[in-house]
């Protein structure tokens, strides 16, 4: 599975351009600012739904617009699947496959897998237990039937639930049997939800250490532990216990959705021990152990988007990496450089095809 055709029209930086894909290395080369990462992010959004890098879709279209328009053809097989994403100011986006729109924007999720590698994962490490949350949700949601349906629902009861909250406290008064209504499915997915992470960290978690050991001379030992209070079996009457403190917090404070996962390094937080060569194997590790399930669940070769690499991996991981491709175990790779010359250099000796596109750089109107 790979990108052949992409046609942007209106989408950030680009006003109109097209584009003719090779099936294995792609390298996009330009100035900073010129637009390189905007055309990951339109192959990202095309696979996914969204931006890889804001949470509002309008943020995607042209500041002098009022709508853009993404078109992509993908090669499965030799058969050509054309989909379609297009966005007006002030309405909802419309994603389509073939010219036919789907119901519900879930069901195209995890059809043309994808995986992203930019500067800005060190949040992984960096930031609290949201941006860790929402990593493994973004690989189950492309990686395990009927994962992102039960999510989307936890999540929409959990604002109802905690609307409601607000509600009893601004008035000063309780409907029991009301909040039961949101209590008992809450606790229900709560419990699949946690189901399907814990399921889904046996397998990820021994890639990660492979991974981990192929990118790092070092001898130390990590690890990636899931933790969640609704493992524990008396979970849901402890959710109801809480009631008190969810009612003078006003919001609820059991679930999975404060669920976290520990990065250690030795048996200690990889954020305050580990080194910065570490923490970049760290990251990469999670990447590729991601990149090889989707490719063990999907039965496709996820593509994969390498924002900005070179500048951030010394030359032993950036060595490793492009042995990746030369094994034939990366299929479809998108690479942004600033230094032409630099990816060049690095690519020459690999064995698949590469192609080099030059972005000019877009004088602001």
């Amino acid at each position: 599975m790979w990108l052949e055709k992409l046609h942007l029209t209106y989408f950030k930086s680009y006003e109109e351009k097209a584009f003719v894909f090779g099936e294995h290395v792609n390298c996009i080369v330009g100035e900073n600012g010129s637009g390189k990462t905007n055309l990951l992010d339109a192959i990202y959004f095309l696979t996914l739904t969204k931006s890889a890098f804001h949470n509002q879709d309008a943020l995607g279209i042209r500041h002098i617009n009022d709508f853009f328009l993404l078109d992509g053809v993908f090669n499965e097989h030799g058969k050509h699947i054309q989909i379609t994403c297009s966005l007006q100011r002030g309405q909802r986006k419309v994603f389509m496959a073939d010219k036919k729109h789907y119901e519900r924007l879930s069901d195209h999720i995890g059809l043309f897998p994808v995986v992203l590698i930019a500067p800005d994962d060190t949040d992984l490490i960096r930031e609290g237990s949201e941006e860790r949350r929402r990593f493994f949700d973004g690989v189950l949601g492309q990686a395990v039937p009927g994962y992102l349906t039960d999510f989307l629902q936890y999540n929409k009861i959990l604002t109802q639930r905690n609307g409601l909250l607000k509600l009893f406290a601004e008035r000063n008064y309780l409907d029991e049997d009301l909040l039961e209504t949101y209590n008992e499915p809450l606790i229900v997915l709560s419990q699949r939800i946690h189901e399907h992470r814990a399921m889904f960290m046996q397998k990820f978690v021994p890639l990660f250490h492979k991974y981990y050991e192929f990118l790092s001379s070092g001898h130390e030992k990590v690890d990636v532990i899931y933790e969640s209070e609704v493992a524990s079996p008396d979970f849901p009457a402890e959710f109801r216990r809480n009631r008190s403190r969810d009612l003078h917090a006003q919001r609820t404070g059991k679930g999975v959705h404060k669920d976290e996962y520990v990065f250690e390094i030795d048996g200690v937080t990889l954020k305050k021990f580990g080194s910065q060569g570490q923490q970049k194997s760290f990251l990469i590790a999670l990447k590729l152990a991601q990149f090889e399930l989707l490719k063990e669940e999907k039965g496709k070769t996820p593509i994969l988007l390498l924002d900005d690499i070179f500048d951030k991996l010394d030359d032993r991981r950036i060595h490793k990496l492009i042995e990746l491709i030369d094994t034939g175990f990366l299929a479809q790779v998108f690479i942004t450089d600033a230094r032409p010359e630099r990816s060049q250099r690095i690519l020459e000796h690999v064995k698949a095809d590469v192609r080099f596109f030059e972005i000019e750089k877009v004088l602001k109107e």
